[in-house]
């Protein structure tokens, strides 16, 4: 009987094991059973463990790695992920089109744009890295520049080729796509919780985020996460986005077999029509259809505005709507005081997420749309957006729905409740309340504040309730001893928070005046008193950043509401905000008691400018209010900025134009006052692009 050589059997159930994979993930053709497989995978698992040199960085066993440490390493994508612009009717897909035969030099009678048409997938974005066949690392998109690695999870996605069928046409390659959980291993998720007796997941697209983020990758394995790839980064020697997607599939990655080349924006109209009631029977979630430019060669003529592709554009399925009671109201209290009433209704499933609360905006909106606790009521979402209680099916009551009022003080501390004239929001005042603290303590720590990393709800809620942190300077106070006593907080992991909290100490001034929270002070406020500090305190030659610090903070305490309003984007609103804050004996001195903390400022550099970008917006002010259907408030800003222009946070005399979305409320209404022009999102693109 010949004996077996174990290298040659293990090559061989390698190579087995991963056709096997990628016929079943891949191309959906199943060749052999699970039985067949599981009984393979045993054997190779057995080898390995027999003879340990036979162990490859790409063998199948190797897919479940050991638990992440200390949390998931940055990544910086070397091409950043940018976001899309949104349509949401057959209009704003005809514009879309009109923008691209003019920007690629084709009149209204010129040929028509060749278009790839792909179904968004409902999932987290991903990047995978490969050098020659192998797969080294895969990241999230994050904030589209930075993500996490996030590579032993991601090795746990079967649909994921660890080395690829081809040789790739460059040294290193990257791919992008979406990893999803199939609607069936959502449902047999949520059916295993329920015997164990836990709460069931809301929806697959969080439970997929959250299954990418564990730090064990075996729970990763276990829930059966897929993937759709729809973009390969760098494809030289391709002509055509369609040829891109052939190669991805040649190379052994999974594409999405409804994929489309188009011929017009009439056959993408069509294409559209064609999967808002077809993709419901699909094992995955889709929210809209993805339109890009074929030609790459047109798609780089095309280029980019902010932070989004001109050549290409998600279109968003109609909004899902169904009927729920409205069981109750609510008062929700935020950081600023804000007292918002939310809806309790009975729960529903609505856009793939079963919904038990909504939004009603205010005391104004519900008095509107005639809502009364009891009502059958229409719930909408659609994609991201927060469930909002639409209208009242008034014929269906029966007497027994009651209006209900807003509380006359706040639901959380008691105090007497405010209105100021001319806002639609009602507001709890007592900044110690502790709904507030919470808040703002949140705020302080979030992203575009201090960001220090993990120290999320949970944490800061633990730390106010055992009184360890009453204010932001409290948080830089805090030794590993006292975090790892937190609940759920082992060593390394109150080692790793402790670490972010030290990183956290010196931040740009701009950052560190945003995250006090003060009342009407938001990002672009807060680098507009930064760049003013700048000017007003230059920085000695030999002076320490700490000295600055302090010396910058004395005059943003003592400046006067004169000395405010005469700094750029800052009205009257805004600079009686300011000196409220610096008034007030509880807040009068937070900034101060940060310095003494150990907290200091990246003080400019003596000599260097503070003078913003230049282009098509320079010296125009704008401000941006409400919704935008492509892009959020704070890309617009940036785009503003990065067009030379200066986005304010309030309407004044000095305001060039109005940039208004869905909702835009009191400031609209003061800038028609002030015959101030009002932009859509298309006026304010052309106004970024030079084209007004």
């Amino acid at each position: 009987m010949t004996a077996i050589d174990p290298a040659a059997r293990a090559a061989e159930l390698r190579a087995l094991l991963e056709e096997a994979n990628h016929r079943y993930h891949v191309l959906d053709a199943p060749t052999i059973s699970d039985r067949e497989y599981d009984l393979r995978f045993r054997e190779l698992v057995d080898l390995e463990t027999a003879h340990p040199e036979l162990v490859t960085p790409d063998s199948p066993t190797q897919r479940v790695g050991a638990p992440v440490e200390g949390g998931f390493p940055p990544v910086r994508h070397d091409v950043p992920m940018l976001s899309l612009g949104n349509a949401f009717g057959h209009d704003e897909l005809r514009e879309f089109d009109a923008r691209v035969r003019k920007g690629l030099g084709r009149g209204a009678d010129g040929p028509s744009v060749t278009y790839v048409c792909e179904l968004k997938i409902d999932g987290l974005a991903i990047s995978l890295r490969y050098e020659g066949r192998r797969f080294v690392r895969g990241a999230t998109r994050g904030d589209g520049t930075r993500g996490e690695d996030v590579t032993a999870n991601l090795r746990t996605v079967r649909a994921i080729p660890m080395r690829l069928r081809e040789d790739p046409p460059a040294d290193a390659l990257e791919v992008r796509g979406e990893v999803y959980m199939p609607r069936g291993a959502f449902a047999a998720l949520n059916e295993q919780l329920e015997r164990d007796g836990r709460p069931l997941y809301a929806n697959a697209r969080n439970t997929t985020a959250g299954t990418v983020r564990q730090k064990d990758p075996a729970v990763t394995a276990g829930r059966r996460l897929s993937v759709w790839t729809y973009q390969l980064v760098g494809a030289n020697g391709l002509a055509t986005h369609s040829e891109s997607l052939d190669l991805l599939l040649r190379l052994g990655f999974p594409v999405n077999p409804v994929t489309r080349r188009m011929d017009g924006i009439d056959q993408v109209i069509a294409f559209t029509e064609e999967w808002a009631e077809a993709r419901r029977d699909l094992d995955y979630e889709t929210d809209g259809i993805v339109i890009k430019v074929d030609s790459l060669a047109d798609q780089a003529a095309l280029g980019f505005v902010s932070r989004a592709p001109r050549w290409a554009i998600a279109y968003k399925f109609p909004a899902e709507q169904v009927t729920t009671r409205l069981e109750d109201i609510d008062v929700y209290v935020g950081r600023t005081g804000a007292m918002t009433p939310v809806a309790h209704v009975t729960p529903v499933l609505v856009g793939g997420t079963t919904v038990r609360n909504a939004t009603l905006h205010n005391i104004d909106e519900i008095r509107r749309k005639d809502l009364r606790v009891g009502d059958t009521v229409v719930l909408q979402r659609a994609g991201d957006v927060i469930p909002e209680v639409v209208a009242a099916v008034v014929e269906a009551r029966d007497g027994s729905e009651r209006i209900w009022e807003m509380p006359s003080q706040c639901p959380v501390c008691g105090t007497g409740a405010l209105r100021e004239e001319g806002e639609v929001v009602t507001r709890c005042p007592n900044p110690y309340c502790p709904a507030q603290r919470i808040g703002g303590l949140l705020h302080f720590s979030g992203r575009g504040g201090m960001d220090v990393d993990g120290l999320g709800g949970k944490i800061m809620m633990q730390l106010v309730d055992r009184e360890l942190v009453r204010e932001p300077a409290d948080i830089f106070r805090l030794d590993v001893e006292t975090l790892e006593s937190l609940e759920r907080l082992g060593r390394k992991s109150a080692e790793n928070l402790h670490r972010s909290i030290q990183a956290a100490r010196q931040r740009p001034m701009g950052r560190i005046v945003n995250s006090l929270g003060i009342r009407h002070v938001g990002e672009q406020t807060a680098i507009d008193l930064a760049a003013w500090l700048a000017g007003e305190v230059p920085r000695g030659e030999h002076e320490t950043e700490a000295d600055w610090s302090r010396r910058a903070a004395d005059r943003l305490r003592d400046a006067s509401v004169d000395e405010l309003t005469a700094v750029s984007g800052i009205g009257p609103v805004v600079a009686q905000g300011i000196r409220r804050f610096f008034d007030d004996e509880h807040t009068r001195d937070t900034l101060h008691r940060l310095l003494d903390a150990g907290v200091s400022a990246e003080a400019p550099t003596p000599g260097t400018s503070t003078e913003p970008a230049t282009g098509p917006l320079s010296g125009k002010t704008l401000v941006v209010t409400g919704t935008l259907p492509g892009m959020s408030r704070s890309d617009a800003e940036e785009a503003i900025r990065d067009a030379g222009g200066h986005p304010a946070s309030s309407v004044s005399a000095r305001t060039d134009y109005l940039v208004a979305g869905d909702k835009a409320g009191s400031k609209l209404t003061k800038a028609e006052s002030l015959g101030i022009p009002v932009l859509d999102e298309d006026g304010l693109r052309a106004l970024l692009e030079g084209r007004t």
